[in-house]
């Protein structure tokens, strides 16, 4: 691609030795990967600078160094006023503008973005539509999911992956824009369809993420100043501050009567294997819900997802369909089992995730509520000790055992749980071995229990001494409801 090409658009002027016919044959941020002929982009880091790289990728053949200062290296370099949004910009430029051929929806929000962005995708789909994801979980097309870094990858990363999801035949992409991301530029070189926003509250402050809370909403409210329509909850109390300085067109839900898109007669429902919530949508539509996630914060999530599908044009029937079969993995995730409790996987693997979703559970008025955890070795043990306290105060039954115990003996994690556990008068029993503490629950579960397998959630492996075996719950229960047959 020429040089003039994958720059336009940039405010910039290239320097004299740089012809813009100039053949460019790749982008590239991390000096390890340069290649003869490319644009080497020198990012700042928290850990490293890459303008001290310069030399060294024009030594290994790098055409042209984008930089934000003049850069002794050998190579033309052409100067931007920010690398992390040029690399943005050349990313899209170099795979072709993916995001011109779907309709890309950003979620930002301090909580409900990853299952936000499930249920806009299980509308979507419920409608006909092939709907890309982006997020913590990875990135998902069709029934493939792989891996991805951050829950918004870098820009070059997100704009490959938006060609992929285009040449595959996505028509919609999702996407988790955190407050990192937007604040590094990874989803700058495009413009959003719609842009949701979850609710905001104290996160990510300090050390290499946002200085104080101002900093942390201004960067959530860059979103707002790179999409076409913002549908915003105002039921938050930040939701003004979020959306100071848009330039997109505005719309609103929440259960507030001021809402465009409102929710009424939220209750939850409770049957073996289906905990969620129901509510009443009025305003701009006129119909009810079942959502199949517990929680009634999960009413949020669920409108705001009906508010952007209502945007987009998707029938009510898509909206009732795709939120009844919701499913978001790792995150309270259903697992059919042939008795009259309910099984579930959750991800929290810490003491405020995993107060969290007990308090949730707590709501449904279980027989018993029995938490089988762990806890992550090489990791602070004041987590150890407060996740066992918060079991041992909120659950029935706690069953502990192992997680990624990494270079850890699993017995001495045990006994870090047992010293938080001995702060309440709570039981447990202790199974080391997590094939087996599932096999327990699943032969002494009772009518009415709600079992919840806590710190897996989406991982598919167990960390053992550096190594990582296959560990996927969801392929232990099948396998053990096969043996106990």
């Amino acid at each position: 691609m020429r040089i003039e090409t994958l720059l336009e658009g940039l405010p910039c002027t290239l320097p004299e030795t740089l012809s813009p016919e100039t053949d460019i044959t790749g982008v590239v941020y991390d000096s390890r990967k340069v290649i003869p002929g490319c644009a080497f982009v020198c990012l700042r880091g928290a850990r490293a600078d890459g303008h001290q790289f310069a030399a060294q990728a024009a030594k290994d053949g790098a055409a042209v160094i984008i930089s934000e200062e003049p850069v002794d290296c050998g190579a033309p370099a052409v100067i931007v006023p920010d690398t992390r949004y040029a690399l943005a910009t050349l990313s899209a430029a170099w795979f072709g503008h993916p995001a011109r051929e779907m309709k890309v929806i950003g979620i930002t929000g301090t909580k409900g973005k990853t299952t936000s962005s499930y249920m806009i995708r299980s509308i979507l789909e419920a409608a006909g539509h092939k709907t890309g994801l982006i997020g913590t979980i990875g990135a998902v097309i069709g029934d493939k999911v792989a891996a991805t870094a951050n829950t918004t990858p870098e820009s070059y990363e997100v704009q490959r992956i938006f060609r992929e999801m285009a040449d595959a035949g996505c028509e919609y992409c999702v996407i988790e824009a955190s407050s990192i991301g937007l604040k590094a530029h990874r989803v700058s070189g495009f413009t959003f369809e719609v842009g949701l926003f979850t609710n905001f509250s104290p996160d990510h402050i300090g050390g290499d993420e946002h200085a104080d809370m101002d900093e942390y909403r201004r960067c959530k409210a860059m979103l707002f100043r790179q999409c076409r329509t913002g549908i915003i909850n105002i039921d938050d109390p930040s939701w003004q501050g979020i959306i100071e300085g848009h330039t997109c067109e505005i719309k609103t839900y929440g259960f507030s009567k001021e809402a465009q898109l409102r929710a009424e007669n939220d209750h939850l429902i409770s049957r073996p294997g289906y905990l969620g919530v129901h509510f009443d949508v009025k305003g701009e539509m006129d119909f009810p819900v079942d959502v199949d996630i517990p929680g009634k914060f999960n009413a949020y999530n669920a409108l705001g997802a009906i508010a952007v599908c209502h945007h987009l044009g998707i029938a009510q029937e898509a909206m009732q369909k795709g939120l009844d079969v919701v499913k978001v993995k790792g995150r309270v995730e259903p697992v059919k089992v042939p008795g009259n409790y309910t099984l579930l996987i959750d991800y929290a693997h810490n003491a405020v995730s995993m107060e969290s979703i007990l308090e949730t559970l707590r709501e449904y008025h279980p027989k018993r509520l029995i938490c089988l955890f762990g806890a992550g070795g090489n990791r602070p043990k004041i987590r150890r000790y407060e996740m066992g306290e918060v079991s041992g105060r909120m659950a029935d039954l706690s069953v502990i055992t192992a997680d990624n115990s990494r270079f850890e003996n699993v017995l001495d994690i045990l006994n870090d749980i047992k010293t938080g556990l001995a702060k309440t008068d709570g039981k447990y029993i202790e199974i080391p071995d997590r094939r087996e503490a599932i096999r327990w629950c699943l032969e002494n579960a009772q009518d009415g229990d709600i079992v919840v397998l806590a710190g897996k959630g989406h991982e598919d492996y167990q960390e053992i001494e550096g190594v990582k075996h296959p560990f996927d719950e969801r392929v232990v229960i099948a396998e053990l409801l096969k043996e106990m047959k």
